[in-house]
């Protein structure tokens, strides 16, 4: 009888490649293989990489090399968005064995086979921009127990000028429903509660099998295959909470906020990304709309959901941005008011039409300006955890942790709110309790109590 072989993963990028890299492991344990920890001596590596930034595609070479440093007789497995990315040259690394691309991830076990079996075909990478199926990795078994994502979307039709996704996740494709309700009610039936629903570009959802592009569903049409989609997932029994990954900012209309707010699992938590507070700047990465687009948007959310979270991403030191459009957009994001932004320094990326634009600016500006930022945001969060002192919340229990010396278990608001409770208290993880928060445990994390809430604080801040 063979020896059980040992499989490694390693993932790295967006939460669309975790939930693969949890589908692939999964297969893989079916399949008769013995999962273990990257840092372990393994007969098989796979690094799920990431191809975003230059950084990305740094740490995915040093994590293929890292993998046959650790056992150099192992089979090393780059899979994913640097493989789409630097295509067949990716074989010149001599830590790669096999090169796996975004839509062969599912076949991960049969390539393996055939591998272990002598032969010794290494490259399994296509032209993603002419695939038009959508690649199912199921998840039957969820990592959590109380929260899991659920990829029901690929790839992207945007071509903003910074970004290599398109090239390296192909054009739109969408989960079927049926298989998405599927997975999500096997996901329940184990124990979650809450599914995050993602995809490379969520709002396109479904519209390819309408004949149509994102700009149909911007019309503020109620009846949108996204729409339907989230309305069908919370309604699953056991499903508690249905929240959403990153949204294009114009599928935020009336009708689609309105209807939204009708949907009581909904999580208030929405990631809109803008990526600049400039309009000038916008222009030059070919995003459509303006600030006043965005905050129109914002503005929309907030009157039909009490104190949503917002979150954004933001992109500094894009080539031609000046000091004094760095200014606008930091004034406009002190204005705006969001819960979270996070922060991205520009990335040259070979083959997109910013690589080829002047006025490229140094990383010690780049730098400086992210610095900036980043202090704004730490202080726009605090300001908006306080802002829940004392207000109703409703928590999703998940793990216990030590903090400041003490045990205590922790969970999320349905705003994506990090709180703590004492383990004498005794919560029990999957569960959601109704309360409020009472103070700040650290920078972070709010203490709660299942106590009668009482009005806010007037000055909130001074609980600091």
């Amino acid at each position: 009888m063979s020896k059980q072989k040992k499989a490694a993963f390693h993932n790295l990028g967006c939460k669309v490649n975790s939930y693969e890299t949890e589908g692939m492991l999964e297969a893989m344990r079916n399949a008769g293989y013995e999962i273990v920890d990257f840092q372990e001596e393994a007969d098989v590596y796979i690094v799920n990489t990431c191809s975003v930034t230059n950084i990305a595609d740094r740490k995915s070479r040093q994590m293929l090399h890292r993998a046959k440093h650790l056992n150099p007789d192992a089979c090393i497995v780059a899979v994913g968005c640097y493989v789409q990315a630097k295509g067949a040259d990716i074989l010149k690394d001599e830590s790669v064995d096999i090169a796996i691309g975004n839509d062969k991830k599912s076949d991960l076990p049969a390539i393996l086979d055939e591998y272990f079996r002598g032969q010794r075909e290494s490259f399994f990478c296509k032209d993603i921009g002419a695939s038009c199926d959508y690649e199912n990795i199921p998840i039957h078994s969820p990592g959590e127990h109380t929260r899991a994502y659920v990829k029901v979307q690929d790839g992207c039709n945007q071509f903003c000028s910074y970004c290599i996704i398109p090239y390296t996740r192909g054009r739109i494709r969408s989960r079927k429903l049926e298989d998405t309700l599927t997975e999500i009610r096997e996901l329940a039936e184990n124990g979650v509660s809450e599914a995050v629903l993602t995809g490379i570009h969520l709002s396109s959802y479904g519209l390819e099998n309408t004949g149509k592009n994102i700009d149909y569903a911007l019309q503020g049409l109620n009846n949108s295959p996204l729409l339907e989609l989230i309305k069908a997932v919370a309604a699953v029994p056991g499903i508690a909470r249905v929240r959403l990954g990153s949204l294009e900012p114009r599928i935020i209309t009336e009708d689609f906020v309105s209807a939204l707010a009708q949907i009581p699992e909904l999580c208030p938590h929405f990631h809109l990304s803008l990526q600049s507070g400039c309009d000038a700047t916008l222009k030059r990465m070919n995003r459509h709309y303006t600030s006043a687009q965005y905050k129109e948007k914002c503005d929309l959310l907030r009157t039909h959901f009490d104190n949503p979270a917002i979150t954004t991403d933001v992109i500094v030191g894009f080539p031609g941005e000046t000091e004094e459009e760095f200014e606008t957009t930091y004034d406009y994001l002190q204005n705006l008011g969001l819960y979270e932004m996070h922060i991205f320094k520009f990335s040259e990326r070979q083959g997109t039409v910013a690589a080829k634009l002047p006025d490229k600016l140094t990383e010690r500006v780049k730098s400086e300006r992210s610095a900036k930022l980043l202090a704004l945001t730490a202080d726009l969060s605090k300001q908006y955890r306080l802002s829940f002192l004392n207000r109703p919340v409703e928590v999703l229990w998940e793990d216990e942790e030590t903090i400041n010396d003490q045990t205590y278990l922790t969970g999320y608001t349905k705003e994506y709110i990090r709180v703590a409770a004492p383990t004498s208290d005794n919560f029990t993880s999957g569960t959601i309790s109704k309360g409020k928060l009472t103070v700040p445990l650290t920078d972070e994390i709010m203490l709660f109590s299942a106590e009668d809430y009482k009005k806010p604080l007037e000055n909130p801040t001074e609980m600091y």
